[in-house]
């Protein structure tokens, strides 16, 4: 950008802002120029535009971050795209950096447009939300959140009623066209100044949260034997939900980290505030291990994902990757004979495919995304994404909920102790019988976006003619619908796609070992072997990348 079009940016954007924090920043970078030129056209070069997963950024000044401003003009774009759909409009958010200034933002555009606007009563999870959008009747919901994503960032989620949402995304995240249309409604707004305010709106009082425990609780039977929990909410705002639910639910109260247990925007005890990232568990197997636990759960920073951790015969515990937990709650509502359609995503595991047809019930596959499973079937019973996503009561919370999530974790790994079996021994039974489907990914961090798009340009112009020596019969390319190509052999699928929620680049490893004379561990030992030493470094080198890791920079 033009050092004088920048500066004429910068400085039209200084007398739009209503924050004198974010004005300081700019008026600041304004007077550094030329020094400050690079950081200014960072902010001022693009935009955080509004997708299916809403608006996610670094806190700072200027049109590409999260900001007051930006906030400012998303509700009044979402609040004129609503027009006039019935219902109050729902505000949660968690304890992230501005979350609350923003919720109460928001709340001011909706009333100063004439809408109801109803705000969780404290910092609350998004399965909190999800469920008042539901049980309040509203035209929408907003949760102030950047999920796991690192402690500089905020974001801005939207969730559409029943009136807008359609009986399958009642009180679920939106989906095209609806996020284009509020797109064009964010662009058509004018001068921040014209958007009228207006009051505070309605804070819900703690019956909202007593509803979500006393429903989340009832998703679960009684616990069949004693079970000792090991628990972290990862410093975000699951725990006193997820205690609470556990209690009315019969179940004893976890064991929770205690240098994780209170919400801190700095998420100071882990790298990056997520789960599935490596070391954010070690403090939590560690309360396991010292506890003698029978089950570890970690919710991420708003509790919409569960991550668990089971006991080896050895002593040692072992995280489930997001697909063993999902065919594990999907077995265990199959055995209950729970009915209805059970879906999952086209880079989940292959496995549930076939427990589905064994059992003769209905099966969907979806685009990557909770805003598409729940849509996925209207009849759902279950749904899963390997990203530690579970929706286990469709009707409660029709998006992943990390609390619920956790509550039917706790029931199984209780039923089986009565029976004197455990997770990973119904587990093991499960591959016996299906097959090991060993899963894995491999994630590229990128601070140059453009990397992304050339990795995917030189998969799509010269795809591997073989994986793991088997010739690739299926490329699958599901543009222009999906920015995502699949390769497939007869033992292995890999998918490739851009994350929709961070800087990454993603490719999603299966391979599929049958379990034969020589057992399982053999066969699990196959698997794992193909994908870490052979598949994985073999797809880095059709993207381009400088080796297989399981995370990196480019």
């Amino acid at each position: 950008m033009a050092s004088e079009d920048l500066r004429a940016r910068a400085t039209a954007w200084l007398a739009d802002d209503p924050d004198p924090a974010t004005r300081a920043e700019i008026t600041t970078l304004l007077a550094g120029l030329p020094s400050t030129a690079v950081e200014l056209d960072d902010r001022f070069s693009g935009t955080l535009t509004f997708g299916t997963a809403g608006l996610r950024g670094p806190l700072r000044a200027g049109p590409n971050g999260m900001n007051l401003a930006v906030v400012t003009r998303a509700a009044a774009g979402l609040l004129a795209w609503l027009g006039d759909a019935d219902g109050p409009l729902v505000i949660g958010y968690d304890a992230r950096h501005g979350s609350r200034e923003f919720a109460e933002r928001t709340a001011a555009v909706a009333t100063g447009a004439g809408r109801e606007a109803l705000l969780l009563p404290r910092p609350l999870p998004t399965p909190v939300l999800a469920y008042a959008v539901r049980t309040r009747q509203a035209a929408a919901g907003v949760m102030v959140t950047a999920s796991h994503n690192p402690p500089q960032d905020n974001g801005y989620k939207v969730y559409l009623g029943a009136a807008l949402g359609g009986p399958g995304g009642a009180g679920a995240q939106i989906v095209p066209p609806a996020d284009g249309e509020i797109e064009a409604a964010i662009q058509a707004v004018g001068p921040l100044a014209e958007v009228p305010l207006g009051g505070p709106g309605s804070i819900l009082d703690e019956g909202i949260v007593e509803g979500y425990v006393r429903d989340a609780a009832a998703t679960v039977r009684p616990a069949g034997a004693e079970l000792t929990v090991a628990y972290t909410p990862l410093h975000g705002v699951g725990g006193p939900v997820l205690a609470a639910a556990f209690a009315t639910a019969g179940y004893a109260v976890p064991r929770v980290v205690a240098d994780q247990a209170e919400p801190d925007p700095e998420f100071p005890t882990v790298a990056f505030p997520n789960p599935e990232e490596p070391g954010a568990m070690d403090r939590l197997l560690a309360l396991a291990a010292d506890a003698d636990a029978d089950l570890a759960v970690a919710n991420d920073p708003d509790a919409d994902r569960c991550a668990v951790a089971v006991p080896r015969a050895d002593g040692r515990w072992t995280a489930l990757t997001g697909d063993q937990l999902g065919v594990l709650l999907a077995d265990r509502l199959m055995r209950r004979g729970t009915p209805g359609t059970y879906a999952t995503t086209i880079v989940s595991a292959t496995m549930l495919r076939k427990m589905c047809a064994a059992g003769n019930l209905p099966y969907a596959e979806t685009l990557t995304g909770f805003k598409w499973i729940v849509r996925g079937a209207t009849d759902l019973a279950f749904g899963y994404e390997e990203a530690l996503g579970y929706c286990v009561s469709p009707e409660l919370v029709r998006d992943k909920d990390g609390i619920t999530a956790a509550l039917l974790v706790a029931e199984t790994a209780a039923e089986l102790k009565a029976e004197g079996g455990s997770l990973a021994g119904r587990l093991a039974e499960l591959e016996t019988e299906f097959g090991v489907h060993h899963t894995a990914q491999l994630a590229v961090r990128v601070a140059d976006l453009g990397a992304i798009t050339r990795a995917m340009t030189r998969v799509r112009s010269a795809p591997p003619a073989t994986l793991l020596g088997d010739r690739v019969h299926d490329v699958e390319d599901r543009l222009p619908d999906a920015d995502v190509l699949t390769l497939r052999t007869t033992r292995a699928r890999v998918v490739v796609r851009p994350s929709g929620t961070e800087p990454k680049l993603k490719a999603y490893l299966e391979v599929v070992e049958p379990v034969g004379a020589d057992g399982l561990d053999v066969a699990r030992n196959r698997a794992a072997e193909a994908v870490e030493q052979r598949l994985r470094p073999e797809v880095a080198a059709a993207l381009g990348l400088s080796d297989g890791g399981h995370s990196g920079s480019v």
